[in-house]
């Protein structure tokens, strides 16, 4: 290592205690700033109930077919209904570890 590329360092600036502010509101506009992660999260988790109605709603259409005699494929049947079941399950396996988590937070203290 050069001791050279050291001398463009600047050590007074380098130790400073960062300000913390509020990401929050701006006080001078007055407005909220969002929070993109948040935002993600949301997204991602109404897409996946969505996702889950989705494949509910073909394995409905698939046990109407199969019981009007439209399709004579059982396999069809059982595909449609096992996904509409493992999406289930994700989907209250989540709520299940936000709800845990939601706990936890509620229950600490300062």
């Amino acid at each position: 290592m050069e001791l050279s590329a050291l001398s463009n360092v600047d050590l007074i600036n380098a130790f400073k205690v960062p300000e913390i502010s509020s990401s929050l509101d701006d006080t001078s506009t007055g407005s909220v700033k969002r929070n993109g992660a948040f935002e993600a999260v949301f997204n991602s988790a109404a897409n996946m109930i969505s996702d889950a109605n989705d494949y509910s709603n073909a394995a409905e259409v698939e046990e109407m077919k199969y019981s009007m005699g439209e399709t004579e494929s059982i396999h069809d049947l059982q595909i449609a209904q096992q996904k509409a079941n493992i999406s289930l399950q994700y989907v209250v396996a989540v709520r299940d570890s936000f709800m845990s988590g939601y706990r936890e937070l509620m229950n600490l203290q300062f």
